[in-house]
């Protein structure tokens, strides 16, 4: 039976970058999927964005990790990643939202955030063509950026494989081996492997793997859709974000959506829908196209003859209040969350691997203390972040 130190269970936008950290590290890693390859669950579901301008501290020192190694990429290693720095712009319509964004940038800001709360000309600037009816400004992060989720994942899963870390393709874990509450192994539907730590970055199933252990996950995932246009002439950059809710008798309800144009002039956009529709349903709906295109054109008219290349759908797993579950519980030695992403696992994971590497070789700074203590198991999970 072959021994590892540490073994991460799930391929996907968390657990590639891990194991890219962990093998960096020195420690012998090996990667579990039951899919065919690598970036084969969500990730490839993603749309590429990346930003910082969370509200919750733990959040935006992670992001912004993140983006260090999304930007340093090419330059360091070689491969191009589509990584594109235009920012994020979250738009203000009504006074609620403009003072909402107001009170979040302050705080922001104590992080050592670049963001800035700006006028709806500054807004125009950046979205040419935007319909400025009752637009009263927004915020605007030019540090954020996108990048290509398969691109990004697929040179993650190189590096990783030249400092040593191992995969496994087509292999369902069907069992988590302890003694005495420690970590031991695992056991799939192909074979044993010996392991001290295991890491669940299992994203829609995660909650699957947390009950092999008697670990009640409070994850749920949730279908959203996307698409993407055919290329145009580049006319903006930023990922443009609206908050404000729409009522839609015929089409349905949602809350915000957000779209932006990526390097090689596509726009790809997503929705949340209003309420919100758990469950693992990956099939694309008749009612999203309808309902996206309306709240888009009406924002910026200009994309009313563009066409749509295609649309999907993919699975965001929540937690009650928006935010990850990330590091140890108390009742099992070696076993190690990161979970419950909420959909921002593209832009997370880079940082939060490094963050999990420390956390296993212990090498915590003070500062991943406060990120393993917010995002912790046993927090409260009752007070939502703003920006979630």
């Amino acid at each position: 039976m072959v021994e590892y130190d540490v073994i991460i269970i799930g391929a996907g936008s968390v657990g590639v970058p891990t194991a890219l950290a962990t093998a960096k590290s020195g420690l012998k890693t090996l990667v579990l999927d039951e899919l065919p390859s690598v970036a084969q669950g969500d990730n490839k579901h993603a749309i590429g964005g990346i930003r910082a301008t969370h509200s919750l501290k733990s959040k935006i020192w992670l992001c912004q990790r993140s983006i260090e190694i999304f930007a340093s990429w090419k330059e360091l290693f070689g491969d191009d990643i589509w990584w594109e720095q235009g920012g994020y712009c979250f738009l203000a319509f009504t006074n609620e939202h403009e003072q909402m964004l107001k009170a979040t940038v302050r705080e922001q800001k104590e992080f050592g955030l670049n963001i800035n709360y700006v006028d709806a000309e500054k807004i125009r600037g950046l979205v040419p063509g935007i319909n400025n009816e009752n637009l009263r400004g927004g915020t605007f992060s030019p540090e954020d950026g996108n990048s290509s989720p398969l691109l990004a994942l697929h040179a993650f899963y190189r590096k990783s494989k030249e400092y040593g870390a191992e995969y496994t393709f087509n292999e369902t874990v069907t069992e988590i081996k302890t003694q005495r509450k420690r970590i031991i192994g695992v056991k799939t539907n192909k074979t044993e492997y010996k392991a001290q730590t295991i890491v669940n970055s299992a994203g829609a199933h995660a909650k699957n793997i947390g009950d092999m252990l008697n670990i009640d996950l409070p994850v749920i995932p949730e279908s959203h859709e996307a698409g993407i246009t055919e290329p145009v002439k580049k006319k903006f950059s930023t990922m443009v974000v609206d908050i404000k809710p729409a009522t839609d008798k015929k089409f349905g309800n949602s809350k915000n959506y957000y779209f932006y144009q990526n390097k090689e002039g596509k726009i790809i956009f997503c929705l949340t829908p209003d309420p919100n529709i758990p469950g693992l349903d990956r099939l694309e709906t008749s009612v999203f196209l309808p309902q996206i295109a309306k709240r888009m054109v009406n924002l910026l008219p200009r994309l009313k003859n563009i066409k749509i290349r295609r649309t999907w759908r993919g699975l965001y797993p929540m937690t009650p209040d928006g935010n990850p579950i990330i590091g140890k519980v108390d009742d099992i030695e070696g076993y190690i969350n990161a979970v419950g992403m909420c959909g921002q696992g593209f832009m997370i994971g880079p940082g939060l691997g490094e963050l999990l590497s420390r956390l296993i070789t212990e090498k915590l700074s003070s500062k991943d203390y406060q990120m393993l203590e917010e995002l912790g198991y046993s927090r409260d999970y009752y007070k939502i972040e703003d920006l979630k």
